[in-house]
C-alpha cells in the first residue's frame, strides 16, 4: 500500500474537544450525550446530508478488505459502529466473496447500540457496549478492525489506536474512514455547505444544535492525514496508507500490525 503525500500541517492534538469540555473524560462525555441525543435521526440525517454517497463509503471501505472478509474464520471488530451501517456493510461484503467471519459492531453510546441491535437482528453480526479506549477484548484476536466516522469523536486518538493494534493480531489491519477537507474549488464550496448549511439543516431536522454545531470543528480540529498516519506509524503500524474519498471529503487510513 502506497502513501498519499500530503503536505498540509495542524497542530498536534490529543483527540476531540466538544464545546465545553477540557480534558479527556468530560469531551467522552460530551461525545456520548451528543449521539444519545441525536440517536432517533442519526441515519435519515446522514443519508439526508450526505445525499446517500456515505453507502457508497461503507461499501467501498468493505471492498477494501475483501481477503479478509472472504475468510471462513476471520474474526471483525467494527470500533463505534454507531447504529450498524459500516457493520452491515462489512457482513454483506463477506456474503458475496463467501466468506463466514465473526463480525461484532462495539460502541460506548447505549442509545446508538439498540438501533443497531435492532438491524443485526436475525444476521451474522452482534453488538457490544465498549469504550474505544479501553476495549473489554484480549490481546492478538482480530484479523480487521474498521471505525467510519467515529474514531474522529475520541478523547485520545493515539489512545485510540494503541487499542486497535493490541487487539490485532499479528498481519490484522485496520481501517479508519472518517472525513476530511478537499482542496481548491471543490474545498471552497464544501467548506460553506459544511460549516453552515449542514448545521442548520441538521439542527431543524433533529431538533437538537450541538452535534451539528460540532461536526465542522471536530473535522478541523482532526489530524491532517500526514499526522495522522505518523500517528499510526508510532503506534505500531506498518503500510499505512491513505485514500481520498469523493474529492477528499472523506478517506480511508489503513495499517497492517
Amino acid at each position: 500500500m502506497s502513501e498519499t503525500p500530503v503536505k498540509e500541517a495542524r497542530p498536534q492534538v490529543a483527540g476531540t474537544r466538544p464545546a465545553g469540555a477540557s480534558d479527556e473524560r468530560s469531551a467522552a462525555n460530551e461525545v456520548r450525550k451528543m449521539f444519545t441525543d441525536i440517536a432517533p435521526r442519526y441515519d435519515l440525517l446522514n443519508h439526508l446530508l450526505s445525499l446517500n454517497i456515505d453507502k457508497l463509503w461503507w461499501r467501498r471501505t468493505a471492498r477494501s478488505f475483501d481477503s479478509i472478509l472472504s475468510a471462513q474464520d476471520a474474526q471483525v471488530l467494527d470500533l463505534c459502529c454507531g447504529t450498524g451501517d459500516m457493520t452491515l456493510a462489512l457482513v454483506r461484503e463477506a456474503a458475496r466473496r463467501g466468506g463466514q467471519p465473526r463480525v461484532i459492531g462495539a460502541d460506548f453510546s447505549h442509545a446508538m447500540l439498540q438501533r443497531a441491535r435492532d438491524k443485526f437482528a436475525g444476521g451474522s453480526a452482534s453488538a457490544i457496549e465498549a469504550d474505544a479506549l479501553a476495549l473489554p477484548f484480549g490481546s492478538d484476536r482480530f484479523d480487521l478492525v474498521t471505525s467510519a466516522f467515529g474514531f474522529r469523536n475520541l478523547a485520545n486518538y493515539d489512545k485510540g489506536l494503541a487499542e486497535i493494534h493490541r487487539v490485532l493480531r499479528t498481519g490484522g489491519e485496520v481501517g479508519i474512514l472518517d472525513f476530511g477537507e478537499p482542496k481548491g474549488a471543490i474545498g471552497v464550496g464544501y467548506r460553506i455547505y459544511f460549516r453552515h448549511v449542514l448545521p442548520r439543516v441538521g439542527t431543524m431536522v433533529s431538533g437538537v444544535r450541538g452535534p451539528y454545531a460540532y461536526l465542522p470543528a471536530s473535522v478541523e480540529r482532526f489530524p491532517a492525514p500526514e499526522q495522522m498516519l505518523a500517528r499510526m506509524r508510532a503506534a505500531g503500524f506498518s503500510e499505512v496508507s491513505w485514500a481520498p474519498y469523493t474529492f477528499g471529503i472523506a478517506g480511508l487510513y489503513r495499517g497492517k500490525k
